[in-house]
């Protein structure tokens, strides 16, 4: 099989859009699952520690349900099946290949409120007077997401320091903050993650940041809210320090 170019991910650009056109390249049998794979996409696969969108494909006669999404080697597989279509769909999308993408809204934007609300954890932890904790592992799926850092607190502050992270996550919603995303030169990425870019970043590569308001951002490719008064409401449902590592559990009400 040859190799195929990379899909254009569509939702680097515009987080925020729902409904888009794409051109249909083939469908393809990946472990007995059917898979249709475009030029771009705004469907999110599933990585990052969030995931996958779900929503429709469809064209004249055509609809394809997305169940799953992936990316492989820059590939990203659109896994679902065909749905209501007529019997000889597969020669009409190769004669007219033009097929519109649609993102199931509700699920994207619970995702997103979750990795917003991931990221808005990590500008908390030095406000309460955590900057020892260095961002780890990061968990968005809406089954008890969570963030890890390097770094411990002692026992007795625990509790306090769960409570004094959920105060100031919500006092930082109610103000309100732009979010941005961009793909930018190394240099560039440097500047907007205020010198810390980390160590996997290479040189010489194009990273995509995303950064809340003025604030230092970090490399991202998920989807985010436009502003981090979408995130709506913030609890810390558990800190728990164990074996140099700190996990902060949270939730957001739907």
């Amino acid at each position: 099989m040859a190799k195929r170019c990379p899909t254009k991910l569509a939702y680097f650009d515009d987080m925020q859009a729902l409904q888009y056109p794409a051109i249909f390249l083939a469908f393809e049998q990946v472990d007995g699952r059917l898979a249709m794979i475009l030029d771009s996409t705004i469907f999110h696969p599933q990585g990052g520690g969030q995931p996958a969108d779900k929503g429709a494909i469809y064209s004249s006669g055509f609809r394809f349900v997305v169940e799953d999404v992936r990316s492989n080697d820059g590939v990203v597989f659109h896994f679902g099946y065909v749905d209501n279509s007529q019997d000889d769909y597969e020669p009409n999308l190769k004669e007219r290949p033009e097929v519109t993408l649609q993102v199931d809204a509700e699920r994207r934007a619970l995702n997103s409120r979750i990795h917003s609300a991931g990221h808005l954890l990590d500008i908390c932890v030095p406000n309460v007077g955590l900057s020892h904790l260095k961002p780890g592992k990061g968990y968005h799926f809406p089954d008890g997401p969570f963030v890890e850092y390097i770094g411990v607190i002692p026992p007795d502050q625990l509790q306090i320091k769960q409570k004094e992270l959920e105060e100031e996550a919500n006092s930082l919603i109610s103000i309100g903050g732009k979010v941005f995303a961009s793909v930018l030169s190394y240099d560039e990425a440097v500047k907007w993650c205020n010198g810390d870019l980390p160590s996997y970043i290479l040189k010489g590569s194009t990273p995509r940041i995303v950064r809340i308001g003025d604030y230092a951002g970090c490399p991202c490719g998920g989807t985010h809210v436009a502003d981090i008064s979408d995130i709506k409401n913030f609890k810390v449902t558990q800190v728990r320090s164990k074996k140099g590592v700190t996990k902060v559990s949270y939730s957001i009400n739907p």
